[in-house]
């Protein structure tokens, strides 16, 4: 299977460069006939902070770029051409290196990936930063399941490209799904990162899948609805755990249920084959966008988080879990132009009590789902960052270097501003009030506040086209992060290449 696919990724990337001169046709302000661009964008980016860690929002949401180490940054350089949505066929590609000091790692390829588009068939090859499909990439405290929090996974994805209306509706019922099969690529610096001898993982495989459906035509409404489903699983690869080495099965069944959740087989553990095989999570998604005019916008949204059975198939009636989400987007002014609120709650996770069905007690409780969590892939993260949302504290953070996460069990308020005074000057600030428990196999000795903050300015002066300055300020109170403050630096120049046609 391993193979096979190796073949697929080669001929997709094959095929996207094969087709770099079909340029489509687009027009600059002057009506002027231009090729698709390409994009060049040079970056350098500097941390500095005191305290016991780099402040919160200086290391969150940042696609695995951010370190908790002191005065950590980086210098990147990005060469990207995006798809067309306007044509029916389009291709893309991009490549992103990035250099730094004080990260995981002192080199990565961040990026590097092929795109094909045809109608609405949307094929992906490599490692791309995905964004969220209901939460502000800027202002929200991340997506669930999938945040903007950690290195991209390099993987093999197919759907279609946004909402494709379906057969016969006249746009007023839509669909979006993806299916994505990839590795991870964080077995070395794992293995030099935790305790030698403690549980760890190498080469382990990733699957992940959506499906939408959103009703209403936004062009001849201004009220729609999404309802749908996201999942994403861990599987495969070895596992090293309690000094044994244990290599998961590889073969095309296993991959099938990585894909539909399925009991392993008796070349799987226990545990496996009791419940489902692989790291198993998810995500439900309900979303409601109303937009009366061109500058005002209504978007709320939900998504409840579950790792099994129990909260999939709503055992236990209502969730209590979840995060719940309102954006607001103002006419424009000199203030404010956007506003994100969300309340996250993971305390519940269907409860302290867990308990499998046996022959001497034909009893079965799904309680203590364990949130981010598992007994053999340790945790749902990459590159020692948590693959969901930023507020289940990463491992990286763990001084024991043990790949755990000690605090998924909390309450969160969390608020999002944007304004542009000027056309030159944009800002944003992040405000984060949690509460937490750390988790039921290891609680904290007592509940924890804890409150994150960060102001952030950009200036993009007209006078130095291209040029971008950032500077930011952040702060975290409270025992769960320590006491920390920081500020962040950035210099960007981005450009385009493209060529006229007579």
């Amino acid at each position: 299977m391993k193979a096979h696919l190796q073949k697929i990724f080669l001929c997709i990337i094959f095929f996207t460069i094969s087709v770099a001169n079909s340029f489509s046709e687009t027009y600059d302000l002057n009506d002027n006939i231009i090729t698709d661009r390409i994009s060049y964008d040079i970056e350098s980016h500097a941390t500095f902070s005191g305290g016991e860690n780099t402040p919160f929002w200086l290391v969150s949401n940042l696609y695995g770029l951010g370190s908790p180490e002191f005065n950590n940054g980086w210098v990147r350089g990005k060469i990207q051409k995006n798809l067309n949505p306007q044509n029916k066929f389009s291709w893309g590609g991009g490549i992103d290196l990035v250099g730094g000091w004080n990260l995981v790692t002192p080199f990565r390829i961040q990026q590097l990936y092929g795109e094909i588009k045809y109608r609405k068939l949307w094929i992906i090859a490599g490692s791309k930063e995905f964004h969220s499909l209901y939460n502000n990439s800027e202002l929200s405290s991340g997506d669930l399941l999938f945040s903007q929090n950690s290195m991209p996974i390099p993987q093999l994805r197919i759907g279609t490209y946004g909402f494709a209306p379906f057969w016969g509706s006249k746009g007023w019922f839509s669909v979006k799904a993806y299916l994505a099969y990839g590795k991870f690529t964080d077995s070395r610096w794992m293995k030099n990162w935790v305790i030698p001898g403690t549980d760890r993982t190498s080469d382990v495989l990733f699957c992940s899948r959506g499906l939408w459906f959103r009703f209403g035509n936004e062009s001849k409404f201004p009220l729609t609805a999404d309802i749908g489903i996201e999942m994403g699983t861990q599987f495969g690869g070895t596992i090293y755990k309690d000094g044994n080495v244990r290599k998961m099965p590889n073969k095309f069944i296993d991959w099938v249920k990585a894909f539909i959740p399925l009991p392993g087989n008796t070349n799987t553990p226990t545990g496996e084959q009791t419940n489902v095989q692989g790291n198993m999570t998810g995500e439900y998604n309900i979303a409601v966008s109303y937009s009366p005019t061109d500058n005002w916008d209504i978007k709320a949204y939900f998504e409840h988080f579950f790792e099994d059975h129990s909260q999939m198939f709503l055992e236990y009636g209502p969730w209590k879990d979840g995060l719940w989400g309102l954006e607001l987007t103002i006419p424009k002014n000199r203030f404010i132009s956007k506003f994100v609120y969300e309340f996250v709650a993971t305390k519940d996770q269907t409860g302290a009590v867990n308990h499998d069905w046996t022959p001497e007690i034909p009893e079965q409780v799904s309680g203590r789902d364990g949130y981010f969590s598992h007994y053999l892939y340790r945790a749902w993260q990459n590159w020692g960052m948590t693959i969901g949302t930023p507020l289940a504290i990463s491992p990286i953070y763990n001084k024991d270097h043990l790949m755990v996460l000690y605090n998924t069990r909390f309450y969160a308020n969390h608020f999002g501003l944007e304004g542009n005074p000027t056309n030159d000057i944009n800002w944003r600030i992040l405000l984060t009030f949690s509460r937490n428990w750390g988790t039921y196999w290891r609680p904290l000795t007592e509940v924890t506040d804890s409150f994150s903050g960060l102001l952030e300015l950009n200036y993009s002066p007209k006078w130095a086209k291209g040029w971008k300055v950032k500077g930011a300020l952040a702060i975290d109170r409270g025992q769960l992060l320590g006491n920390n403050f920081g500020g962040m630096v950035s210099l960007a120049y981005e450009g385009d290449f493209f060529i006229r046609k007579n």
